[in-house]
């Protein structure tokens, strides 16, 4: 096949799979919603992190539809990771799924909690979307184009627009973690000067920077793949980046840590253009 032909089925099989990305995220928020208005009990993991059933029912339909949709992709999803489940072999692309990103801002009842789902490739986060029942913000990403989504009352899709990161200028406007935030964060936030602060919960904070909302987002605080691949997927869209503290681009699939397990990821900076922490 030409390369051009190449490129085009690449391009189309990437609007296929975000369509499905898109469908099973509005499908999965409904349910997340539904058990909010509802009210449900909440449970504690082994790592003592909090679980509803609305983590459970969100991933139970999301994984029922990548696996029905994508059978030959394996899928690493939080839930079944906690209990152990994860494929044996990643192979060259895999779906990170988080259900429930924001479990304590659900339980707490705000607004800011998402429901994730990306595909990586070759370590990238390539394909991704990031949807907020609670506000009905919709975002997603794919190579070369990331949009922020109108959804109606029924969970339908009205309408979308193309987004892109700005061209940070001082006072540069810093996303921070809620539930997270370190004494490490906010040192950092004092190099960057002057600054305005914005402090929103789960991957929402990768798609303000995606949507030139904000400029950067500093996480020194301990996150897992399943939590950033998706908006991390929405900001390289989008024209962002993320990278470690050593100004690598943040790998996924990673397995047979050193220290720590797998899975997670170290700390990183998340930005649009900023001068100093990234060309252009």
């Amino acid at each position: 096949m030409p390369k051009t032909n190449t490129i085009a089925a690449a391009a189309s099989d990437n609007e296929l799979m975000l369509g499905v990305f898109e469908r099973l995220a509005l499908a999965a928020g409904r349910e997340v919603m539904r058990v909010f208005d509802a009210g449900c009990a909440v449970d504690q993991k082994s790592d003592s992190s909090p679980v509803t059933a609305a983590d459970r029912q969100s991933e139970k339909i999301i994984l029922d539809g990548l696996r029905a949709a994508f059978p030959y992709i394996p899928c690493v999803a939080e839930e079944e990771a906690s209990a152990g489940i994860v494929p044996p072999d990643l192979d060259d692309a895999f779906f990170l799924v988080d259900p429930l990103d924001g479990t304590k801002e659900f339980v707490n009842r705000r607004t800011d909690f998402t429901v994730n789902i990306a595909l990586v490739r070759h370590g990238v986060p390539e394909i991704g979307v990031v949807f907020a029942p609670c506000t009905g913000r919709f975002f997603s990403g794919r190579p070369g184009r990331a949009e922020t989504i109108e959804v109606s009352g029924d969970y339908q899709i009205i309408g979308r627009r193309p987004i892109s990161v700005r061209t940070g200028v001082t006072p540069l406007t810093v996303v921070a973690s809620r539930s997270h935030n370190t004494p490490e964060t906010e040192a950092y936030i004092r190099t960057v000067g002057a600054a305005e602060i914005v402090s929103v919960g789960s991957s929402l904070k990768f798609c303000l920077v995606a949507s030139a909302e904000a400029d950067v987002y500093p996480r020194f605080g301990r996150t897992m793949e399943w939590d950033t691949a998706a908006g991390d997927a929405v900001l390289r869209a989008a024209g962002g980046i993320t990278c470690t503290l050593d100004g690598e681009p943040l790998t996924y699939g990673k397995r047979n840590q050193i220290d720590d397990e797998d899975f997670a990821n170290p700390h990183f900076i998340a930005s649009g253009k900023v001068a100093g922490l990234r060309d252009g």
